[in-house]
C-alpha cells in the first residue's frame, strides 16, 4: 500500500470541515491527454488508490503511460475496541488523501480514447467518490 517514507509528525489532526469548496490546485491536465477528475469531497484511502492504479495498469498492459496525481500522506489513527477514555491518541491505522471536487486523480497518455475510457471506468469503480473523465483540448 501507499504510505509516506518519512513524516515530520506521526499523527495529525482531522482538519476543518470545508464543504462545497472547489479545489484550486491540480485541476488541469499536466502530463497526459486523458484524466480522471473527482466530483465529490472525501478522504480517499491508500487501498482505494492502489486498487485503482493497478486497474488502470492492467487495462493499459504495456502501451501508454499513466500518472497518479495524488498521494495519501494524511495519517488516520484509531483506538482499539473497548478501550476506556484517556490514554492518548490511537495508533496510525491507515493513510488518506483529502480530495475536493475538481482534483485530477489519474492521467493517461499514449492510448486510444476508447481504451482510456475503459481504464478510467475500471479505476472509478474502485474509488468511493463520483468521478468524470476529462480530455485535453487540442
Amino acid at each position: 500500500m501507499l504510505l509516506p517514507k518519512k513524516v515530520k509528525y506521526r499523527k495529525s489532526q482531522k482538519g476543518r470541515n470545508t464543504r462545497r469548496q472547489k479545489e484550486s490546485r491540480g485541476t488541469e491536465l499536466s502530463f497526459g491527454s486523458y484524466g480522471l477528475k473527482s466530483l465529490e469531497e472525501k478522504w480517499i484511502t491508500s487501498r482505494e488508490l492502489e486498487a485503482a492504479y493497478r486497474a488502470i495498469g492492467r487495462c493499459l498492459q504495456k502501451e501508454g503511460k499513466s500518472w497518479m496525481r495524488v498521494f495519501p500522506d494524511k495519517p488516520i489513527t484509531k483506538r482499539p475496541p473497548e478501550v476506556t477514555m484517556g490514554g492518548g491518541k490511537g495508533a496510525v491505522e491507515y493513510y488518506v488523501v483529502p480530495v475536493k471536487p475538481g482534483r485530477i486523480l489519474f492521467e493517461i497518455d499514449g492510448i486510444s480514447p476508447e481504451k482510456a475510457k475503459e481504464a478510467f471506468r475500471l479505476a472509478s469503480s474502485k474509488l468511493s467518490i463520483k468521478t468524470k473523465i476529462v480530455q485535453r483540448e487540442s
